[in-house]
């Protein structure tokens, strides 16, 4: 199910269809390296995954990580979304693309589209993101967003140091 259109761009909800993408993806160096191992190695695992994860957060919170596809030929390149971590208290956004799609914006318009579904449709006042200190094509990102960086910490149940961004949304007047 489709959730935003950009101008090159369409997020939609994860599904099981979507499960050799995602091992990919999940399997990819820069994965690996910047986010974490899930230690997923079958389509079979990857399904279960999605199942958990994405599909699980859509119908608990009305909001995931969502494939990114290019609009003129339905490639999926990355995934961008929303998260409800238990260990931070906002709202996050997430992001990650496979390296062929790197460096041609794909992950600003996702991400640019995903914090205005968050504050116009969802109303959510403010998110958080998360991203290794060594990142700094995504620390660049959220930084071209309006993020903050707000703290450099260990969260729970992690060893290695993360940045803790912010952006708050301005109130809308009614």
């Amino acid at each position: 199910m489709k959730i935003l259109d950009t101008e090159r761009l369409n997020l939609s909800i994860i599904s099981l269809d979507d499960a050799a993408f995602y091992l990919e993806l999940i399997n990819d160096p820069s994965w690996i390296a910047n986010i974490s191992d899930k230690g997923i190695r079958t389509l079979e695992a990857a399904r279960e995954s999605i199942l958990s994860g994405p599909v699980a957060s859509q119908r608990t919170n009305g909001f995931s990580l969502y494939v990114v596809r290019r609009q003129d030929d339905n490639v999926a390149m990355g995934l961008c979304g929303l998260i409800k971590r238990d260990v931070l208290k906002n709202v996050d956004i997430g992001y990650a693309f496979l390296p062929g799609y790197a460096g041609q914006g794909y992950a600003l318009e996702a991400a640019k589209a995903v914090v205005q579904y968050a504050n116009a449709a969802l109303g959510l006042a403010k998110l958080a993101a998360i991203t290794s200190p060594s990142n700094q094509r995504s620390n660049h990102l959220l930084q071209k967003l309006g993020f903050i960086l707000e703290e450099v910490l260990v969260l729970p149940g992690e060893e290695r140091m993360t940045n803790l961004y912010g952006l708050t949304f301005t109130p809308r007047v009614i």
